[in-house]
């Protein structure tokens, strides 16, 4: 597998661990005496969510980049 795809493949379960703690944390801070830091339990799955995101998203670029920069060089 190459990097990217094992990036993009990262950002995928990141995508899930993330909706995953997002809703055990509506479900902590609904009961009766929440314990507050569990508010700050989605903030690492979206921080690496945004890290992934921004490579997927300046991928494609680099790459047209990199073409033109070969068919110019030739």
């Amino acid at each position: 597998m190459s990097g990217s795809n094992w990036i993009r493949q990262t950002h995928r379960w990141l995508a899930i661990v993330f909706t995953v703690t997002v809703i055990v944390t509506f479900v902590a801070l609904a009961q009766e005496n929440p314990v507050e830091w569990i508010a700050y339990l989605p903030l690492l799955p979206l921080a690496l969510l945004m890290i992934t995101g921004l490579y997927l998203f300046v991928l494609p670029y680099v790459a047209k980049r990199r073409r033109q920069a070969t068919a110019g060089g030739s």
